[in-house]
């Protein structure tokens, strides 16, 4: 049976070594999920469950043997497959304002004035920091907004609220 808290954690590079490794490009530069978790899911062929044999990081992504895959081929097949892996399964974080990417994704965002700018519709990392990429569904033509996601512009995350506060103006 298919979790209902399936979160795509990042995707298939391609093949890692000769004996079927993979080579997955996670979303988070700190991938404490795709490393803890046993079981993964792919979209390649189809959605279904993988068990995972040994996962570590190697220069930024992440290297991982698969149960069933056994040949550098099999491996190759699954290029481009996303990763994914239930939200229930995630590791606990130790900080309260800590976030997965995942929490953030679909809350409102307004500024100091309290004036909406719209939902955070996605997340994408510039190598230091992650970003904002907000968009207001009301007004689907409108232009996206990125904000970094550090504590300068990021002021408060109430999840409970499911809102962002952030120092951004109208017109940025």
């Amino acid at each position: 049976m298919v979790p209902d808290d399936l979160v795509q954690v990042g995707f298939i590079a391609g093949a890692y070594g000769l004996v079927g490794g993979v080579r997955i490009r996670p979303f988070s530069t700190d991938a404490d999920a795709l490393l803890h978790a046993t079981t993964w899911w792919l979209d390649k062929p189809g959605l279904r469950d993988v068990e995972v044999k040994r996962a570590r990081m190697h220069s930024g992504d992440v290297v991982a043997t698969l149960v069933e895959i056994t040949d550098r081929n099999m491996a190759e097949a699954l290029k481009g497959a996303a990763v994914f892996i239930p939200r229930s399964q995630f590791p606990q974080l130790d900080d309260e304002d800590e976030f997965y990417w995942a929490d953030l994704i679909g809350l409102d965002v307004e500024n100091l004035q309290g004036e909406r700018l719209g939902t955070v519709h996605d997340m994408m990392s510039n190598g230091p920091q992650s970003i904002l990429r907000i968009k207001d569904p009301a007004q689907p033509d409108s232009e996206e907004r990125l904000i970094p996601f550090v504590d300068q512009f990021v002021k408060k995350v109430d999840r409970e609220a499911k809102k962002v506060v952030v120092d951004w103006g109208l017109d940025y």
